[in-house]
């Protein structure tokens, strides 16, 4: 089993559209991760059909039982995220600001606050039109441990790729380069790093390149709106030259990305012979070559 995580050291560069695409291409061929568990959006172009979803708890929150509570109060003051404050003389603790740091439990000598697990957010399992299944979570508001929750995913995608025989799993992972993006280019095989031709671009390539040096992962990078700045694009293509970093595609700005967001279907669906989506398919039949030369 093969694992490509298509990252982003910034927003707004196009990860999700081309992830999008090369699912369309892959079909029943391959397992989908959606890693952003903060803002997913993969899923409003697969048009999924849920078959599984659960509670993700991942941490802890303090919480105040009144029946044992003596109102001696040693809590208050105490916590320094500000969650406790007085309700009916009582102690009450906010979730939303309470961080788990078991303060507050710890100084309540009769155990009246006691740490419960806490529902962070949610995973979910959906049957894709592209008949491959997909696996995606959401973070509550204030949901914490985001990295834990793609781990979760990226471990039952991975099983049911297992039972199905599945060789492919695509991870369409979060921008930045935080917890989320860490645990989704942990144990893979190959990293599409997607960049735009701007400062910002340049800059947040390097960060998520120097990433994945940590793992180790191959990187490749795809350059996607290219022909907007020639002078970025080809400090783009120095970066990548002094690095020994292939610059596996370069994609020139292409509305039929916007047009088909608009109808809800991939760029390759919509257009398979536009500029974008034959770049897609270069893409794709790079990725397959790589991993039928390992297998053989």
């Amino acid at each position: 089993m093969k694992q490509v995580a298509i990252v982003s050291g910034k927003g707004g560069t196009g990860k999700t559209s081309l992830t999008a695409s090369l699912a369309a291409l892959a079909k029943d061929q391959a397992v989908l991760v959606d890693a952003d568990v903060d803002a997913p959006n993969l899923a409003l172009v697969a048009d999924p059909e849920q078959f599984f979803h659960q509670s993700f708890i991942a941490s802890e929150k303090a919480f105040v039982h009144p029946d044992r509570c003596q109102q001696c109060l040693a809590c208050m003051g105490a916590c320094r995220f500000d969650a406790i404050s007085l309700f009916l003389n009582y102690p009450h603790i906010n979730p939303i600001k309470c961080e788990g740091c078991r303060l507050c439990a710890h100084l309540c000598l009769i155990g009246a606050i006691a740490m419960e697990p806490h529902t962070s957010g949610c995973l979910s399992a959906s049957k894709t039109r592209w008949k491959s299944h997909l696996y995606h979570g959401r973070l509550l508001p204030g949901g914490e441990n985001s990295g834990k929750m793609v781990t979760a995913l990226r471990e039952k995608a991975e099983q049911f790729a297992q039972e199905r025989r599945i060789e492919l799993i695509l991870i369409d992972g979060a921008p930045g380069i935080g917890c989320p993006v860490i645990a989704s280019l942990t144990g893979c095989d190959l990293a599409l790093l997607v960049t735009e031709p701007t400062l910002s671009g340049l800059h947040d390539l390097e960060r998520i390149w120097k990433l994945g040096q940590h793992f180790p992962v191959e990187s490749w990078v795809i350059l996607n709106k290219s022909d907007l700045s020639p002078e970025n694009t080809e400090a783009i293509r120095k970066f990548c030259r002094e690095r020994d970093l292939p610059l596996m595609a370069e994609i020139p700005f292409d509305e039929d990305v916007v047009r088909s967001m608009m109808v809800g279907l991939s760029t390759y669906e919509y257009n398979p012979y536009g500029a974008f989506a034959q770049q897609i398919t270069a893409i794709w039949n790079a990725v397959s070559n790589l991993f039928n030369q390992v297998k053989s």
